[in-house]
């Protein structure tokens, strides 16, 4: 089984690459954005022919939330023309594409968990452009896994915990908001699923099974507390304040609710999913 991978020197794309020995009967091809840019139909259109994958995972993206604010146009150019070159070449070549989205999505004024069906409504540009990105992917192919997540953090590239853990290094004291609610989750973890997703696909192909799905650790906590877990876990003192979304302004707005309902990937894929703080403990920068 071929697994074309783009993206794949981002935090998600290097965690799929440190768990692929774990699968010698897959043939994955890691694809930096430098050797094949999603925002490039014809190049996009090149790889395939060359590789002719069976499943692509779409780990490309725009991330920088709040630069997204001043650069909408690039921002859109990858999280929606970018996701809808690769449904058309997946089309195309008969290829079922896992397409990763964000809790972003929706606007955070929800009090319960966020279903697979409940509306989305981003307030921002990255989130309005992921957005774009899952629509168009929808109305273009429909052999799709759409996994949404949320405060993806690992050992690799740029993220929460180890902008923490480098500030930590830096300073004496910090202050993080406490009252944005979410889920961490760690990219190994995702990777993980997204393979098992792929290995049930391959499996016993259902098209019922096409769709969006919701992933994340268990648990949900404030940004605070998760800055608070990781120092604990790696015994750093630091004083640490928390503070209110006013008193650390962004140019983007973000979800002040985001957990995200993971029942139908349960029952679907049999996935077991870890709590935050223990997949945390296992998963040190």
């Amino acid at each position: 089984m071929v697994i074309l991978v783009t993206g794949s020197t981002g935090q998600l794309g290097q965690s799929l690459q440190y768990i692929a020995h774990q699968y010698p009967e897959i043939d994955f091809l890691f694809c930096p954005s430098s050797e094949l840019d999603i925002t490039n139909l014809e190049q996009c259109r090149a790889a395939f022919s060359k590789y002719k994958p069976q499943y692509c995972i779409n780990t490309a993206a725009y991330t920088a939330v709040d630069k997204a604010e001043i650069e909408p146009q690039k921002a859109h150019l990858i999280n929606a023309i970018g996701a809808k070159n690769l449904a058309e070449v997946c089309k195309e070549f008969n290829t079922v594409l896992l397409h990763i989205s964000t809790d972003f999505v929706f606007d955070g004024n929800k009090k319960s968990p966020y279903t697979e069906e409940d509306l989305a409504n981003s307030t921002g540009v990255y989130g309005q452009t992921k957005m774009e990105g899952e629509i168009a992917i929808q109305q273009t192919w429909e052999k799709h896994f759409i996994i949404r997540t949320s405060w993806v953090y690992s050992q690799f590239g740029n993220n929460f915990m180890k902008t923490m853990l480098r500030l930590a290094s830096e300073r004496d004291s910090l202050s993080v908001v406490n009252d944005q609610i979410g889920t961490p989750t760690n990219a190994v973890d995702l990777a993980t699923v997204l393979i098992k997703i792929i290995l049930t696909d391959n499996q016993q192909p259902t098209a019922d099974n096409f769709g969006i799905y919701n992933y994340s650790n268990e648990g949900q906590c404030s940004w605070y507390e998760f800055a608070q877990k990781i120092f604990e876990i790696n015994n750093i003192r630091i004083n640490l304040q928390p503070i209110p979304t006013s008193g650390f302004p962004t140019p983007a707005k973000r979800p002040k609710f985001s957990v995200l309902d993971k029942r139908k990937i349960k029952e679907v894929f049999g996935i077991n999913i870890q709590d935050w703080i223990t997949s945390l403990k296992e998963h040190q920068g």
